[in-house]
């Protein structure tokens, strides 16, 4: 599955991405999430809001930042 496809989802869920990372960085909230993947607040806000899709450069900064394999952060996002 793309992640178009996987975006484009009724399953899709972006916040257990998001909340996953949080946690595994020890991070208080979204402000230090996006401090931690170099991107503005709005962009956080935007995704958590399912506004704006996790797009691919965003998915291999959060794989940089956090150890998760793209494999994992995908599966997270698609259940």
């Amino acid at each position: 599955m793309s992640l178009k496809e996987i975006t484009a989802s009724p399953s899709y869920n972006p916040n257990r991405v998001l909340d996953a990372i949080i946690e595994k960085l020890q991070l208080k909230n979204d402000a230090a999430l996006s401090r931690a993947l170099e991107v503005a607040p709005p962009v956080i806000s935007k995704i958590r809001h399912n506004t704006l899709p996790i797009g691919a450069t965003i998915l291999i900064r959060m794989h940089e930042v956090s150890d998760f394999s793209i494999r994992e952060l995908r599966e997270m996002m698609a259940h």
